[in-house]
């Protein structure tokens, strides 16, 4: 058992006690965020500013500068998406509805992945940090969640598949990282994000029966 402990958890030696709780308590907000995003419920904006706001603090103490721009962005476009949900679309006064990418979107998407790999690349290489290759899969992933949160706050069904794919490849790399919680968390993110797709697609039905 010790051993099993150990392994998970042993990377955490010698880290300060504060810095481990503020990760524990960013994790779980970020659970809450993500959870409330399935339920297509606001307080997945509040929720997700509280962890991103712990997550960049620490991402940037411990030197891990693309996933601190990717909460900085998470922080900004939780300000864009809060704003967007609850601001009425046409002449009815409907909130904004969930809806599927335009061929625009598409394109717009792909923009925004390709720009912010060659963004992160640039910045790893200002600071040299591409000296690992998770470096590479962190510019990857990068990219993938800033298209996934630009799609989030436009309400757009498609951000669960980026966020699907991004979560999957974050489980083994945060643990690689030593960082065994935020590893859980991305873990316990997959599994909300594939459920949450489900239930944006059922929603997504149901209002497109009532036109």
């Amino acid at each position: 058992m010790s051993q099993i402990f150990n392994f998970l958890f042993g990377q955490y030696q010698g880290y300060q006690t504060i810095n481990i709780v503020l990760e524990i308590v960013a994790v779980i907000f970020g659970f809450l965020s993500v959870w409330y995003s399935k339920k297509n419920n606001i307080l997945v904006f509040p929720t997700g500013m509280i962890s991103t706001l712990i997550f960049v603090y620490l991402l940037l103490h411990w030197g891990l500068l693309g996933d601190m721009m990717i909460n900085a962005y998470y922080f900004i476009m939780s300000v864009y998406g809060w704003y967007i949900w609850t601001r009425p679309t046409g002449d009815n006064n409907v909130l904004t509805p969930i809806s599927t990418m335009s061929r625009t979107e598409y394109k717009l998407g792909a923009g925004i992945f390709f720009a912010t790999m060659v963004f992160v690349y640039v910045i790893y290489t200002i600071f040299n940090k591409l000296n690992s290759w998770t470096a590479w899969v962190d510019i990857l992933t990068t990219a993938l969640f800033f298209v996934g949160m630009w799609l989030m706050a436009k309400r757009k069904i498609e951000n669960w598949i980026f966020w699907i794919i991004a979560d999957v490849i974050s489980i083994p790399l945060y643990f690689y990282k030593g960082f065994t919680f935020t590893s859980l968390q991305y873990l316990g993110f997959t599994f909300i994000a594939i459920s949450g797709y489900y239930a944006w697609k059922h929603t997504l039905n149901k209002n497109l029966q009532k036109i």
